[in-house]
């Protein structure tokens, strides 16, 4: 293993095991280990065997790697069947068809024929190495020149047919060539292999692009454009001029402008929405490739779709991250309006994955009013139950948590309207008894934390409270088992259930002071033996205390829900709970006693 590394890795003897500079992610400080049997890097995670390191520092195939590692230790891949060595010679009888008709493209562009897409071309920029190195072309008004230019390679109708460049009517005649009058963009696969074409029509006319049709060479789902080229610059080092980040941005031309600026691993899908057949090629390139989308509505649609493809192949080794353009440009326009340091600050501001994705739910439906904040949340917990690694999926569960607790708790931060300028006697450790009472509720009953964690995270508490709090929404969001129908360990059902495994881990935290207060003020309503409604029903009534405008807007909320759903009970417990509560806060207000009303009812 380490012979094989160390090819692309200088290695130092640590110990038993070798180690060096990661070759997926540039650091100064060796972080990556070579073992006997595989390797790990402990900066970004990047791991695996012999066959994994082939397959990502060159960007090949499983089968590729095996046959590379198969010819150096002497070995003989088995031979394919019959049949698949026919197919095989079909496949590179058509490779030889298609790069025959890319030579012919490409003369036509320099023909007088061609004069206009060549202007075109000049136009947006490209220089003639740019248009040599990507075989621009040009098509023709494609009235049989093509089939006639091909005939001296003994290429037959049937081969220009099954190779994508010819149509065909229902009947099975030929109706033509399929590209005319169209400036001819090749496409190859990883090796640079010629698999089919792409085509912009020039002037008035629908579709203004063409891609070539499913052929045993071609498949749109399973190719990235530009792929060959961005295989090989991903897998240099970084060089003055050249930016070998691994891009996936929209279109052939915004591919060109940014290989042409130094950005020479970029790539585009070919007039789809990212496949997870793409992303797998983007991921043998790079552990964290960066998704580029226009900053308008469409773009945000895209980046949506794409992040659902994300999820259920995300694993700890790969991610990705966002990056949005600037509104109304795209790359091809950006760089060459701006220069290439503009794309690079778009690559730079990229986004996690887990930041942008909590962005893109939040502008799904908003979080304005407790519906929508409930729509929203359920759209986070729903995002994380679709990673396929469900460890990965609860760290994102809870990361996408702690976002929306902390951005209700910056929306609940508003200045309080007092009813008298008089300054009240008392007030901030009356706020802070109130605060450690409803806190100590969640501590013997953390059961309830599914129907009260947002209000608990949203509402402004003492500075003292704060780490507490926020230590156990962190607790509550990984102990919510269940929610995407998965099993339940015994260990984690405990967690859910067991209100002293969360006062043990909170005093593993350092958190013991705090805890004792908020413990030492539990009400009669809050103590372990408290029914769950009586509990819950004191809790909101502290909470109004507190925060009387949250109190009635989660009763108005509970009330629509309990419309919709009358007949479910849960939904019908936690109305009444409410209620009791706006109804116990009100009678308090209206008596003169004031807090002897509140002790009264709820041990205050």
């Amino acid at each position: 293993m380490a012979t094989l590394v160390g090819r692309r890795v200088k290695l130092a003897r640590s110990g038993r095991q070798m180690k060096g500079c990661c070759p997926f992610h540039g650091e100064k400080t060796p972080s990556f280990y070579v073992y006997e049997d595989g390797y790990h890097c402990f900066g970004c995670g990047a791991h695996g065997d012999a066959i994994s390191f082939v397959m990502q520092t060159q960007g090949a195939s499983f089968m590729e790697a095996v046959q590379s590692l198969a010819g150096e230790a002497g070995l003989e891949v088995p031979r394919p069947s019959p049949t698949a060595e026919a197919a095989e010679r079909t496949r590179l009888d058509l490779h030889g068809v298609l790069a025959a008709a890319q030579k012919h493209y490409r003369d036509r562009l320099y023909a007088p024929s061609g004069a206009a897409a060549l202007a075109y071309l000049r136009e947006r920029g490209l220089t003639e190495e740019t248009i040599a190195r990507f075989g621009l072309g040009w098509s023709g008004e494609g009235r049989g020149a093509l089939a006639a230019a091909l005939a001296g390679s003994n290429a037959t109708q049937g081969q220009l047919l099954e190779a994508g460049l010819l149509r065909s009517g229902e009947d099975g005649d030929i109706r033509g060539e399929l590209f005319f009058n169209r400036v001819m963009f090749p496409i190859r696969d990883r090796s640079g292999r010629m698999i089919s074409f792409g085509g912009r029509i020039l002037g008035a006319g629908q579709p203004k692009y063409v891609n070539g049709p499913e052929t045993p060479l071609f498949s749109k789902r399973r190719t990235l454009y530009a792929l060959d080229q961005a295989r090989e610059a991903a897998r240099r080092p970084p060089a003055e001029g050249v930016d070998n980040r691994v891009v996936a941005v929209e279109g052939y031309m915004d591919v060109i402008a940014l290989h042409q600026a130094g950005f020479s691993a970029a790539v585009a899908p070919l007039g789809t929405a990212l496949t997870a057949e793409q992303l797998e090629e983007l991921w043998r390139l790079s552990p964290s490739p960066t998704l580029c989308f226009d900053g308008d509505a469409a773009g945000a649609r895209a980046a949506a779709r794409a992040a659902q493809t994300v999820l259920a192949a995300l694993a700890p080794d790969r991610t990705i991250r966002i990056a949005t353009l600037p509104a109304g440009e795209d790359p091809d326009t950006l760089v060459r309006r701006r220069g290439p340091a503009a794309f690079a600050a778009v690559l730079d501001a990229a986004r996690p994955l887990d930041e942008a994705l909590f962005d893109l739910l939040r502008s799904a439906g908003g979080d304005k009013t407790p519906e929508q904040r409930t729509a929203f949340r359920m759209r986070l917990e729903a995002a994380a139950g679709a990673i396929g690694d469900k460890k990965l999926g609860a760290e994102y569960r809870r990361s996408l948590l702690d976002r929306f607790f902390a951005a209700a708790r910056r929306g609940a931060a508003r200045p309080q309207v007092t009813q008298s300028a008089r300054p009240v006697p008392g007030v901030d450790g009356a706020m802070l008894s109130r605060a450690r009472k409803l806190t100590a509720i969640l501590l013997h009953h953390p059961d309830l934390a599914r129907d009260l964690e947002e209000a608990f995270g949203a509402l402004p508490l003492p500075d003292t409270l704060r780490p507490l709090r926020d230590a156990m929404l962190a607790w509550f969001a990984d102990a919510h088992p269940g929610d995407e129908g998965m099993p339940v360990s015994v260990e984690v059902a405990s967690r859910r259930l067991d209100s002293g495994a969360l006062i043990n881990h909170l005093h593993a935290l350092g958190l013991s002071l705090e805890l004792s207060g908020a413990l030492d003020e539990t009400p009669s309503c809050g103590r372990p033996g408290a029914q769950a409604a009586e509990a819950e029903a004191g809790w909101w009534h502290f909470y109004g205390l507190m925060h009387r405008e949250g109190l009635e807007h989660a009763v108005e909320s509970a009330r629509m829900h309990f419309l919709a759903r009358p007949d479910d009970p849960a939904t019908l417990a936690r109305f009444n709970a409410l209620c009791l509560a706006l109804f116990r806060l009100r009678r308090g207000e209206q008596s003169d006693l004031g807090e002897e009303v509140e002790g009264e009812l709820f041990d205050e």
